[in-house]
C-alpha cells in the first residue's frame, strides 16, 4: 500500500486567525491532491512579536482556537494533521514557560501524540540575530514514535535536526518516517538545511518530510523555506522554495524494507 504525506510551507505572521485560515486552506489543497497526512511547519499559528504572545497563546490539550481549527479541518478533509509546532501549557506550576510542541491529529480530529521539542535554539548568528528559546520554552525529554496507518513515524522539530542521536534512537524504536517541521533562519538554511535533511534520511534509511517557514515575517525574521520531502535513499522527491505551498511524497514501505534488507546498514551499527 502506498500512502501520501504532504508538507506545507507558510510565511506566518502575528495574527493567529489569519494564520489558521491559511493553514486550513493549504490542508484542503493537500487533501484535494490525495494526501493522507499533512504536516504544518514550526510556528504555523503564530510568528510572535514577543515571548509574552507565545505564552498567552499556549493551549491545553483538546482546548483552544488552534485545537479547534485543526480538529475541524481533519474531520472535514478526512486527513491526518501534524501541527508542526504550537505552544502548549506545562503542568509545572513553578514556571510560566511552555512547551514548543508538535501534535498529531488523526482523521477523526483526535490528538494521538504530542512531542515536546527537546533541543532548544539558543544561539547567536553572525553576531546579529540572537535566539533564546529557553527564555520561553521548557525542553522536552521524551522521544516520540507513533504507529499510524502510513508507517511508524518519529516526531522532531527544527533544531533537533542537528542531533543525529535523536534520529538513531527513533530508528531503534522502529521509525520509518521522520517529520521535521522547521522555521530555519535564512542564514543557516542556505548552508545546512538540505545536507542535514538528506543526511538524516540516508544514515537511517528513512523518509523525511520537512515543512518549513519561508519568507519575511513582521517580527523581523527571515526564514529559509525550501520545504522538501526526501526518500529513504536521500533523494529529494519534491520541494517548495519560497512562499506558501504544498509538496507531497508517496510512501512505499515495501520498497523501503527491500532496501533496508539488501543494504542492512542499520543492522551493522556497532555503536550503541
Amino acid at each position: 500500500m502506498i500512502s501520501k504525506i504532504s508538507a506545507i510551507q507558510m510565511a506566518s505572521g502575528s495574527l493567529v486567525k489569519a494564520n489558521l485560515m491559511e493553514a486550513c486552506r493549504l490542508i484542503k489543497e493537500a487533501a484535494i491532491q490525495g494526501a493522507d497526512m499533512v504536516v504544518l511547519p514550526e510556528c504555523f499559528a503564530l510568528m510572535a512579536m514577543s515571548n509574552a504572545e507565545i505564552i498567552e497563546l499556549a493551549e491545553e490539550q483538546g482546548e483552544g482556537v488552534i485545537h479547534k481549527a485543526l480538529k475541524e479541518s481533519a474531520i472535514e478533509n478526512n486527513i491526518w494533521i501534524v501541527a508542526g509546532s504550537m505552544p502548549m501549557k506545562s503542568k509545572q506550576k513553578e514556571t510560566k514557560k511552555v512547551y514548543n510542541a508538535s501534535l498529531m491529529f488523526n482523521n477523526l480530529g483526535e490528538v494521538v501524540a504530542q512531542y515536546n521539542k527537546i533541543h532548544l535554539f539558543d544561539v547567536d548568528i553572525e553576531g546579529e540575530e540572537v535566539y533564546r528559546e529557553s527564555d520561553t520554552f521548557i525542553a522536552g525529554k521524551d522521544i516520540v514514535v507513533v504507529d499510524t496507518p502510513f508507517g511508524r513515524i518519529g516526531l522532531s522539530i527544527c533544531y533537533d535536526l542537528r542531533f543525529p542521536m535523536l534520529y538513531h534512537e527513533m530508528v531503534k524504536q522502529g521509525a520509518q518516517i521522520f517529520l521535521i517541521p522547521a522555521a530555519f533562519t535564512h542564514a543557516t538554511g542556505e548552508i545546512h538545511w538540505e545536507p542535514l535533511i538528506r543526511a538524516r534520511a540516508i544514515e537511517n534509511q528513512c523518509y523525511v518530510i520537512a515543512p518549513a517557514q519561508g519568507g519575511y515575517h513582521v517580527n523581523g525574521r527571515r526564514t529559509y523555506g525550501h520545504s522538501m520531502t526526501v526518500d529513504y535513499l536521500g533523494e529529494i522527491q519534491s520541494s517548495h522554495l519560497k512562499g506558501n505551498g504544498v509538496v507531497t511524497i508517496n510512501i512505499d514501505l515495501n520498497a523501503q524494507e527491500k532496501v533496508r534488507n539488501s543494504f542492512p546498514v542499520l543492522k551493522h551499527n556497532q555503536i550503541a
